[in-house]
């Protein structure tokens, strides 16, 4: 599994410890990923030292390492706490490896030793967004020129994945923390360990464990792009504001920034949205803009909302060309109270829901 925290992209592989050993010549050559001695990884990150690191995720710590010539990597080092098996690793080095596009991290290689199994990537310095956007003084280095970049970044990182790609993916967890910044704050998307690929022209897949989906579908086991399509709406509104989709707003009736928006957007004040760190920056007409195309991402019936390519379109699109925004779910805490059987993708977003099984 593919794991992205706050410090840059974390890659976390489960692996049942019956299953490690040294990989086959063969299975190299299967994965057609460069391989690390792993003497070489120790010497890169001097004994995985403290000063190396760079945080801890949830399966395990990630550090820099240096390798000769001054190359530096992000050294994901797999924590024995897992439980996924070789062949679920060699899958999933496997389809990180073939996805190539400018605003997807890249996989550099992988060491295995014994009990130890490691993944190298390339090192973004300015390691994620939601460590900009949600920092009261580092947002201020995220004018919004940049901002619009970024989001213009991910949405064709989001199409090479639905569309372009030779692997058609639907990603199920895009989230800012899963947006790095390299160093000339170019936005590449990570974190594939919940990624799934369909096929061919479907856009429609199943599955038992992770989903990312709304509960109606979830229970029943489907997920689509347009689940990644909510997500971008999401991270579109936090961009723009400089607010969690989780929080608290001035609104007492919304209990997330998809109610705020729409709250804000209902009573004819979008712009009251924006980070008042933009106040200056800000292209009203291009933030309205986006605004809109964020609140059609996150509309309740999926059918609402548009594909990627729909959304690039749009982005350079006059406001008036856009179709107006449809309810998203439970706007309101009273909504939500009155109707507690039911949960929205809004809440839905904030959690990962898993069985026993592997993939």
């Amino acid at each position: 599994m593919v794991i992205l925290c706050s410090i840059g992209v974390i890659f976390c592989i489960r692996v049942k410890r019956r299953d490690l050993g040294m990989l086959s010549e063969e299975d190299r050559k299967v994965l057609d990923v460069p391989f690390f001695e792993f003497k070489r990884i120790v010497s890169a990150t001097e004994n995985f030292s403290l000063a190396n690191k760079l945080g801890q995720g949830g399966f395990g710590p990630v550090y820099k390492g240096t390798f000769p010539g001054g190359a530096e990597m992000a050294v994901k080092r797999l924590s024995s706490q897992s439980g996924q098996g070789l062949k679920e690793f060699k899958n999933e080095v496997s389809l990180i490896a073939k996805l190539q596009h400018r605003n997807l991290v890249r996989l550099l290689g992988y060491s295995m030793k014994n009990h130890e199994m490691i993944l190298l990537y390339e090192y973004m310095p300015n390691k994620s967004l939601d460590r900009f956007i949600f920092d009261r003084t580092l947002c201020i280095h995220l004018d919004w020129s940049l901002r619009f970049d970024i989001i213009m970044g991910i949405a064709r990182g989001l199409l090479y994945l639905h569309q372009d790609s030779r692997l058609r993916v639907i990603h199920r967890d895009m989230k800012a923390s899963n947006v790095l910044l390299d160093e000339e704050m170019n936005p590449k998307i990570s974190d594939f360990g919940l990624a799934k690929i369909v096929k061919g022209r479907d856009t429609e897949a199943s599955t038992t464990r992770w989903l990312y989906v709304p509960r109606i579908r979830a229970l029943n086991g489907f997920f689509s792009v347009k689940s990644d399509v909510y997500s971008f709406g999401v991270i579109l509104l936090e961009i723009i504001s400089g607010k969690r989709n989780t929080g608290y707003y001035h609104n007492q009736e919304a209990f997330s920034l998809v109610s705020y928006a729409w709250g804000l957007w209902n009573e004819k004040k979008p712009l009251d949205l924006l980070d008042p760190a933009l106040a200056e920056s800000c292209n009203s007409i291009e933030v309205l803009r986006c605004m809109i195309i964020g609140l059609l991402c996150v509309q309740e019936d999926p059918q609402d909302r548009p594909t990627m390519t729909g959304v690039l379109g749009m982005l350079g699109m006059d406001i008036e060309s856009l179709p107006d925004p449809k309810e998203p779910a439970f706007v309101s805490k009273a909504h939500a109270r009155s109707s507690p059987s039911y949960v929205t993708e809004s809440e839905i977003n904030q959690l990962t829901i898993t069985d026993a099984e592997g993939r």
